[in-house]
This record gives C-alpha cells, structure tokens and sequence, in this order.
C-alpha cells in the first residue's frame, strides 16, 4: 500500500467524486494507513470538507493539499513521502488537465451515479484514462437497489472498458450528512449499512481477504 495513488475522475458534476474520496480516506485512516489528500478542483469542496474536519475534531488525521492540474506531479512527489495513500480529487471536466492526475494514478476511480447521463459522461473518462494506460475501476454510487434504473445502469455499466467493482453506494442521507460535519460514514455513531458498503469497497480496492 506504500506510496499509492488513487485518483478519483468523472466528467459529470454530482457524480459523488469526493464523497468517495473523503470516505475512501477516513476508512483507510480507521485501518491504520496514513493518508493524504489532494484537491485538484478548482471548486474546493473537499478543501471545505477538510477544514471543517478540523473543527470538528481539533486535528484532520492526514495530510491534505491542492494543486492546480499541472502541479499534480509535484504535489504526488512529496505526499508519497510522507504517506501511505495519496487520493486525489479532480474537476467535473475531461480534458488534458486531467492527464497528470491519470498519468500518477495506480488506481483510477470513475463514481457513477445512478443515472445513464452519467453512464454516458463516463466514456470521456475512460478515453483518456486509456491514453495514459490507466484501466480505470468503476463504482456505483447513489444505488436504488431492486428499481430498474439500477439494472439498466449496471448492464449498461458492464459493457464499459473498465473494471466495474461490484460494491456499491448506495443513495443515503448519512453520507451527505457525514460529510457536512467533515467525517465519513465509518466515524458514524452507530455502525450501519453504509459503513459496510465502504468497507466492502476498500476490501475489493485493496484486495483485503
């Protein structure tokens, strides 16, 4: 797990970018690993999420930084020393910005939300993630599980160059509340079904058996 870099990308805004890398983050935290987090988005949100971590719990537990797109390489550099994942959050935008944060990439995270805009959004991602060697892995996000829009997305979503992982996020209010209060769902009160999908997803990423 030493020095690994997860970049996180999606074309299409809301698709749960940072949702995932902030819950990716605090669950890697739970289990021991440090982490630091990079925001490559102009919009800021997980830099928000960041800082009211702080205030919320005096000290973030992990390393946090942004970058524009081409100071993305600098940035990974030093992080990689000092921690054992490096996750970035990228723009709702494909284009060669995007490159650096893909080219640093050990493992390409492509959320998807519930919806065949989104699917479609997807195959962008996917062209350049290709370009750059990257097989990206797909996760379903904000899952309606048992409606036909969820069979339709995941048959659709299968047929995608990617890897689709087959934990999925569900759509919950904890996990836009969780992060509100600059947590993620695994530092919830009480253990429930969101924490499992996060755990289950780390479990996959990182082969846990």
């Amino acid at each position: 797990m030493a020095g690994t870099v997860i970049t996180v990308a999606q074309q299409k805004g809301g698709a749960g970018k940072t949702t995932l890398a902030v819950n990716l983050a605090v669950a890697l935290l739970k289990r021991g690993a440090s982490v630091a987090l990079l925001d490559t988005d102009p919009q800021g949100s997980l830099g928000r999420w960041f800082m009211t971590r702080r205030e919320t719990l005096g000290e973030a537990g992990l390393e946090f930084s942004t970058s524009s797109a081409w100071g993305v390489s600098y940035e990974v550099e030093k992080l990689k020393k000092l921690v054992d994942v490096v996750i970035i959050d990228t723009p709702p935008k494909v284009d060669s910005d995007l490159r650096p944060a893909l080219r640093e990439a050990d493992m390409v995270l492509v959320p998807i939300s519930a919806s065949l805009v989104d699917l479609w959004a997807t195959e962008g991602v996917l062209d350049l993630a290709r370009r750059e060697g990257k097989l990206p892995k797909l996760v379903l996000n904000r899952v309606k599980r048992g409606t036909r829009l969820d069979a339709e997305v995941r048959t659709a979503a299968e047929q995608l160059e990617g890897e689709l992982i087959a934990p999925v996020l569900a759509h919950r209010v904890v996990y836009a509340e969780t992060l509100g209060q600059g947590l993620g769902v695994v530092e919830a009160v009480r253990r429930g079904p969101a924490h499992d999908e996060v755990e289950a997803l780390l479990d996959v990423l990182f082969a846990r058996s």
